[in-house]
């Protein structure tokens, strides 16, 4: 596991997909909590949730390799390919769900 996230030149200007689990809400299931690309902006949900799709959603974009809590209040980050969890001091607060 890395000490530093090596992937955060990967990190766009993204708005939030939907409000809630997109893939989630397209097939009428439910979530946990959401995470939210940093690549493209695509809402899933947590791997607490039954179908992962955040998880999902970077194994179909190995290229999308971070993503951050949209969770009201939470301001962490996921590395996928790092297996690391950080915060970013110099990050504007994190978007989160309604």
């Amino acid at each position: 596991m890395a000490d530093t996230c090596t992937h955060l030149g990967t990190v766009r200007d993204v708005m939030p997909s939907s409000a809630g689990c997109e893939d989630c809400l397209r097939t009428g299931d439910r979530w946990v909590h959401l995470r939210m690309c940093m690549s493209c902006g695509h809402v899933g949900c947590c791997d607490s949730s039954p179908n992962r799709h955040a998880t999902a959603h970077w194994n179909a974009h190995s290229d999308h390799p971070l993503i951050r809590s949209f969770e009201p209040g939470e301001d962490w980050w996921w590395c996928y390919p790092d297996q690391l969890f950080f915060e970013l001091d110099s990050a504007p607060p994190a978007a989160s769900h309604p």
